[in-house]
């Protein structure tokens, strides 16, 4: 019999309450966009709903704009990867800002693979607050 073909869902995407990663549950959205202010602590990403997918490894990119380390040069992205814990599973991909808040501004793309194909791929624009003194 041959193997089912997981199922991969974007839930939502936008901001998000603050996540804990050490907590069970996932961040609620509270606002479905593209395009964040970039304050500090603002949470944003998406969550995708993985279906018939248990134990197969995830690969998560999360390619930023330009942010530094402490000599100035640019950090590569953010990557890893997760296992699917069961065959009905939400996953939250997201990153939250701190200062300094320059260098994290511009388009910032999030992906997900699964046996070397993108499944899920979502663009963030962080734009500077403009409501700051």
């Amino acid at each position: 019999m041959a193997k089912r073909k997981p199922e991969i869902r974007m839930r939502t995407y936008g901001v998000y309450t603050k996540w804990d990663s050490d907590a069970r549950t996932l961040p609620k959205i509270r606002e479905v966009t593209t395009k964040v202010k970039a304050v500090v602590d603002v949470e944003f990403g998406f969550i995708v709903n993985i279906t018939g997918g248990k134990n197969r490894e995830l690969y998560y990119c999360i390619d930023h704009p330009g942010i530094q380390d402490a000599q100035g040069k640019r950090r590569p992205p953010f990557d890893g990867t997760v296992y699917v814990k069961s065959n009905d599973w939400d996953f939250y991909l997201g990153d939250t800002i701190w200062e300094p808040i320059n260098d994290k501004l511009g388009m910032w793309r999030m992906t997900l693979e699964m046996d070397g194909k993108v499944v899920a791929d979502k663009t963030f624009e962080l734009i500077a607050d403009t409501d700051e003194p």
